[in-house]
């Protein structure tokens, strides 16, 4: 079993331990991959690794600076994240003159920057003197959910390592081990998290994120009972929920994609395990024909809104398409 506080993702464990261990770093690392997928988990434990008191090549954990570096409270290892959806260039100024001292306990200064894609365009350029004239004792590890998103000139002076998504086995036996999830939450929490254990972990106590799952899927059932303008009312009040488009469009993309794995005679492969008899009956009321039409309309919308085409254009184009889901 490996020392590192990581479930799964063994090969950039490895790199990374054997980068450590070889002392041949990279001054600048990109993790990338989707949200809650283990990127700031990975970072972590990486800045744990550099300056373990043990020099294992690997986080011991017992040490001071293992236990101090996850509590923020280990001078040579920073945490930056986006303050109010952005990464500013004030925080990237604020890094630079931390990053021109010297270590006051270990031999790096290490800084976690999480969601680099946030970073606005003068933070990006900020941040791209740093990794353009690296010093010897700074390492730069980035994170990022959107690498299509971070600017070319960063990506081509990082170490970019691409973290996919966890086998939902995987994900299941971690949470039934190390979290004691009950099997059969486990297995719908497995495949709810698309690979992500982080999100796994996350909804296993967080009632409000079930809440929400609720009232989304609920809504969707609603459809059924709507008419033209009823549907477009809902679209301009889903286009001002910017930060919850992706989220309702994933949970719709999901609940079709069941849909027709259910009228495929596929009903073990279904992610939403807990509404197996909704899904059974929409099965039935819908042809296959309707339901791939429904993943195609809704795919090319999240294409759209990702593409910075206007919100309410999309949705209502959307909602004027989909087929009308039967009522619970």
């Amino acid at each position: 079993m490996s020392p590192w506080p990581i479930v799964g993702h063994e090969w950039a464990v490895g790199l990374l331990e054997e980068a450590v261990r070889a002392d041949h770093l990279s001054h600048a690392y990109l993790l990338t991959g989707s949200p809650h997928v283990g990127k700031t988990t990975l970072a972590t434990a990486f800045a744990q690794a550099l300056v373990c008191a043990r020099g294992a090549g690997y986080p011991c954990g017992k040490c001071a600076a293992c236990q101090r570096i996850p509590q923020g409270r280990y001078p040579d290892v920073q945490t930056i994240a986006a303050e109010k959806a952005t990464i500013q260039i004030d925080q990237v100024r604020a890094l630079q003159a931390d990053a021109a001292l010297s270590p006051l306990e270990g031999r790096y200064r290490v800084f976690i920057i999480q969601e680099i894609e946030r970073a606005t365009r003068p933070a990006a350029n900020a941040l791209l003197k740093i990794l353009e004239e690296p010093s010897p004792h700074v390492l730069l590890v980035l994170t990022s959910a959107r690498r299509d998103r971070v600017l070319p000139t960063i990506l081509s002076r990082c170490q970019v390592i691409g973290l996919r998504p966890l086998p939902l086995a995987q994900i299941q036996e971690a949470l039934t081990r190390q979290w004691n999830v009950a099997p059969d939450q486990a297995a719908l929490l497995a495949r709810l998290s698309c690979g992500a254990l982080g999100w796994a972990v996350q909804a296993h106590s967080d009632t409000e994120l079930w809440q929400t799952r609720a009232r989304i899927l609920d809504e969707f059932q609603t459809f059924a009972a709507r008419d033209v303008l009823q549907r477009l009312s809902y679209s301009e009040a889903l286009s001002r929920q910017k930060d919850q488009l992706e989220n309702v469009l994933g949970m719709w993309m999901t609940w079709w994609r069941d849909v027709l794995l259910m009228q495929q005679g596929l009903p073990d492969a279904i992610v939403n395990l807990d509404r197996r008899a909704q899904l059974s009956q929409q099965a039935d009321l819908h042809t296959p024909e309707a339901v791939t039409g429904a993943l195609r309309d809704l795919t090319l919308t999240y294409r759209r809104l990702n593409a910075n085409v206007n919100a309410r254009l999309a949705l209502d184009v959307l909602m004027l398409r989909l087929p009308a889901p039967a009522a619970a």
